[in-house]
């Protein structure tokens, strides 16, 4: 009971998947119980042939058990699938058709498209699920048929019960019909997360620096068409780290990524929503501030310059200062962004010929 509370719980929050132990675990265990009331009432009406018959498939029943957790799975299904089609059979030549076990055959048909489906049955799943379903469906209308030429043995033993069978086969075919359907709806959900989830992590992965986690070249693109469609005036920071190959050279790659990343990570905190922030190359970045005012870019390039010369890079007990220098160009109506972004890159060189750690409008 602790298991099926548990699967039930995986369905209906739509958090976890099944295993394919668990489902064949929830069919077997479900099918089993189902035998086991059936042989209990034929064993009351001694109805001999149908007890012996649904005591044997109990059994079978639980030695599948041994086939699940060695994940023989095809031979459990092919098992379930026979046998339940032999049941029907088996009842319909004993007490009668009206009894409805020919029900749970119509069962069988979208429990077996599930089944193959979800399982490693390569490029034939489909083939095999609809040869499935054709058989079942001919096994239906075989039992009907069988029902006219046949006179039913233990019939007037049940009749008082034919009701009440019929209810109780309809409520367990239905079940299984509910059950597997809310399986399903549960796995599509999950499948549904889990692409949501991996497709966030490629736009991410195309759209960002990996080093850094600032936006890309690519990215940047993007902004800067959609800020010369708003047609609201930006500006571009270009920044630079000074010296920063002597860095490498005498610190390490190590070392000069972290500065990379710390440096990426203030300039991030200081645009915050006014813009965004772009690794342009080696130890470049690009700054769109969403305002055409020279002050509003002044004022945030100046913060990032004093942040970064504050700012102790440390990594394995040796630690530095670094510095910024910043380039800083308004969009101008006419121009083209390629320009602007030469403005801006000639203002920060500039910078770097009057002494560096500078801001340059």
């Amino acid at each position: 009971m602790k298991h099926y509370i548990s699967y039930a719980k995986k369905i209906l929050t739509g958090k976890a998947r099944l295993t394919d132990k668990e489902k064949f675990s929830v069919i077997i265990y479900s099918v089993a119980l189902v035998h086991l009331f059936l042989s209990v009432i034929f064993g009351y009406f001694r109805v001999l042939p149908l007890f012996i018959f649904n005591v044997v498939s109990v059994l079978t029943y639980l030695s599948c058990t041994q086939l699940i957790r060695r994940e023989y799975f095809w031979p459990v299904y092919c098992i379930t699938y026979f046998e339940i089609i032999l049941h029907s059979f088996v009842t319909t030549i004993f007490i009668g058709w009206q009894f409805g076990f020919a029900q749970y055959i119509i069962a069988l048909i979208p429990v077996g498209y599930y089944i193959c489906y979800t399982m490693n049955t390569g490029h034939r799943k489909m083939g095999i699920a609809t040869g499935s379903a054709f058989f079942a469906t001919a096994s239906f209308l075989s039992c009907k048929l069988l029902s006219f030429f046949t006179t039913s043995t233990y019939e007037h033993l049940m009749h008082t019960w034919e009701l009440k069978l019929y209810i109780f086969n309809s409520f367990c075919t239905f079940i299984f019909l509910i059950a597997f359907s809310l399986i399903f709806i549960s796995e599509i959900r999950i499948t549904n997360a889990q692409l949501c989830h991996q497709n966030e992590i490629l736009d991410k992965l195309a759209s960002t620096d990996p080093l850094t986690g600032l936006y890309n070249r690519r990215s940047m693109d993007v902004f800067l068409t959609q800020a010369l469609k708003a047609d609201a005036g930006f500006s571009l920071v270009m920044c630079d780290i000074d010296n920063f190959k002597g860095i490498n050279d005498t610190y390490g790659h190590d070392f000069g990524d972290i500065v990379l990343k710390e440096i990426a990570h203030i300039t991030t905190q200081q645009v915050g929503s006014n813009g965004y922030v772009c690794r342009w190359g080696g130890e470049e970045i690009l700054i769109l501030v969403s305002s055409s005012a020279k002050e509003t870019a002044g004022r945030i390039a100046e913060n990032i310059r004093r942040n970064v010369a504050n700012h102790v890079f440390e990594l394995n007990n040796k630690w530095i200062h670094c510095t910024l220098t910043l380039g800083i160009a308004a969009y101008k109506d006419g121009d083209t962004v390629e320009e602007t972004i030469t403005n801006a890159d000639y203002n920060l060189y500039q910078g770097k010929r009057s002494g560096k750690n500078k801001v340059v409008a």
